[in-house]
């Protein structure tokens, strides 16, 4: 998937103002637009050009698209991070960034394609929009549950037309056994009412923050552990790390690496609970001196083992 430069295609700076923006999307749209255009490709520049504008426009969707910087260009080879937009409070009633369009582009929606249509007609007495973030939690916190300080960014333009974010942290309760994708509502969090109206919700998708010890699915937890080829060949009792906290696990005698210990129940809490997987890794000690390579050298002759007498 290639990156898009979206003021590349509007012709702006990327600091233009809304003004800016908005004088260069009518200039491309009186050229482009289908029905009066006698370009070739007007039909592609009108949908690129709506996609741009789309995007620059909305403060909430630009100041996001502005967190991937200068570090790519036009066409460059893209691929959103794993934590795309986490911490960004959007309005809309989607779980991502301003409105869905299928003639928008692939790239549009891998950064905004949850997202949901805008907030509706307006009335004299209106309820708020709600609003949408996602936010990193650790695994650990959905074990207990657990009460932690959430930053949310939202972004508004000045009064000058540019675009500014602004912050603000919660107190915000994880529940036990939330999965991942899940969301929590905040009654009230969202956009203030109109008229006297009550305000919006405020809907927090959760995402495990990235832990190298552990890998996710559904709730089940795969979690990969070192073992010594002593420990491995004849057995042992180890103790390991897990999210709810350091267990004692039997290591079977004749384990070999990618063997799996399942530990039911000790998954993401629920109905039923999810498992701890624990995959093994048997990992050999240094032949970094004298007496550990003479122990390999006698292993070698005591037990003529050929690892690669069946290939």
């Amino acid at each position: 998937m290639e990156f898009r430069d979206y003021y590349q295609s509007l012709g702006v700076a990327r600091g233009a103002s809304a003004d800016e923006i908005k004088k260069a999307y009518r200039k491309l749209a009186r050229k482009y637009h289908p029905d009066v255009s006698k370009e070739a490709d007007a039909e592609a520049r009108m949908r690129e050009v709506n996609e741009a504008y789309a995007v620059l426009s909305d403060p909430e969707k630009r100041a996001a698209y502005d967190e991937l910087g200068n570090r790519y260009g036009a066409g460059q080879e893209f691929q959103p991070p794993p934590d795309w937009g986490a911490g960004f409070e959007f309005s809309g009633d989607g779980g991502g960034a301003g409105v869905h369009d299928e003639a928008f582009s692939d790239f549009f929606s891998s950064l905004f394609g949850r997202a949901g249509r805008g907030r509706g007609a307006g009335a004299h007495r209106m309820r708020g929009g709600d609003h949408h973030a996602r936010i990193l939690i650790d695994l650990s916190d959905v074990y207990e549950g657990a009460t932690r300080a959430i930053t949310l960014r939202g972004a508004r333009l000045d009064d000058t037309g540019r675009v500014v974010t602004d912050e603000r942290v919660l107190n915000v309760r994880i529940p036990k056994g939330l999965a991942e994708g899940q969301q929590i509502r905040l009654a009230g969090q969202g956009a203030p009412g109109f008229g006297g109206g009550p305000a919006g919700d405020l809907y927090l998708e959760v995402q495990f923050r990235p832990d190298p010890r552990y890998r996710v699915q559904g709730r089940d937890v795969y979690e990969t552990v070192p073992v010594a080829p002593w420990e491995a060949a004849l057995g042992a009792t180890i103790e390991v790390p897990t999210p709810s906290g350091r267990v004692q696990v039997t290591v079977p005698a004749g384990s070999q690496t990618g063997r799996k210990l399942r530990l039911k129940g000790r998954g993401i809490p629920g109905e039923p609970p999810g498992s701890l997987y624990l995959q093994l890794e048997v990992v050999l000690p240094p032949a970094d001196s004298e007496s550990a390579r003479k122990l390999y050298e006698a292993m070698a002759r005591e037990l003529a083992f050929d690892p690669r007498r069946h290939i």
